[in-house]
């Protein structure tokens, strides 16, 4: 007798891989807004902060597309060789895609797109394996920057504590962390707790890419190449 195949079982732990879909999506998208844009830039980034980076993307959007995704795949979508590249000299761009990096697409004047990405700068509190830029010492005595209650955390992360008449007091000297070494995750914890931020977000152009030039900002030099709409 056959099964009935109102009572067939789902295992809803599987799943269709999406990764294939979303990289033909990323390199649709790449390739569609090649018309709409004049410029092509490559950015590197340093401690990637996500809300400090779309409020970024949101100052240009009205200018600019921002790509972030596989390295080869964005690769693919400019096109790695002479041969497939979609617009003349533009696999050059793809040398440029390695390590942390994007794609910046843009409409503004070549002066306000670097005026912008020089300018960006933004500051947060390092994050766990990040390398300390300064060393944070303790001197022993009262830390009356820090609530009684909190005596029990401060004690968890290694700190030499104790309460004296309700006021957190370090019974010894305590070095956070030291310079050009990696943070803790308990440094990490207390130097947010300090307010101290050592981490500083930064955007960093490696290249451009128009019709009419490529340029990269490693060697500040320029190639110029033939631009097909001048009959040349």
């Amino acid at each position: 007798m056959p099964k009935s195949k109102r009572n067939k079982l789902v295992t809803l732990s599987k799943t269709k891989k999406k990764g294939k879909v979303q990289k033909e999506s990323l390199v649709k998208s790449v390739r569609d807004c090649l018309d709409d844009y004049s410029s092509v830039y490559v950015f590197s980034f340093e401690n990637m902060r996500n809300t400090k980076f779309k409020e970024f993307k949101e100052d240009l959007k009205s200018s600019s597309r921002f790509f972030l995704g596989s390295n080869k795949v964005l690769q693919i979508a400019l096109g790695r060789t002479a041969a497939d590249e979609l617009k003349e000299d533009l696999h050059k761009v793809t040398e440029f895609l390695h390590g942390d990096c994007g794609l910046f697409l843009t409409n503004l004047p070549k002066d306000e797109a670097i005026r912008q990405f020089e300018e960006f700068e933004a500051h947060d509190f390092a994050r766990t394996g990040s390398l300390a830029t300064e060393t944070v010492e303790l001197q022993e005595g009262p830390l009356e920057q820090f609530t009684h209650d909190m005596e029990p955390f401060l004690r968890k992360q290694g700190m030499p504590v104790r309460l004296n008449r309700g006021v957190v007091e370090l019974v010894a000297d305590y070095t956070v962390c030291t310079e050009g070494e990696p943070v803790s995750p308990e440094a990490s914890r207390i130097l947010r707790l300090l307010g101290v931020r050592m981490a500083a977000f930064h955007l960093h152009l490696l290249c451009r890419w128009s019709p009419e030039e490529f340029e990269t900002y490693e060697t500040q030099t320029k190639i110029q190449v033939d631009n097909p709409s001048n009959g040349s």
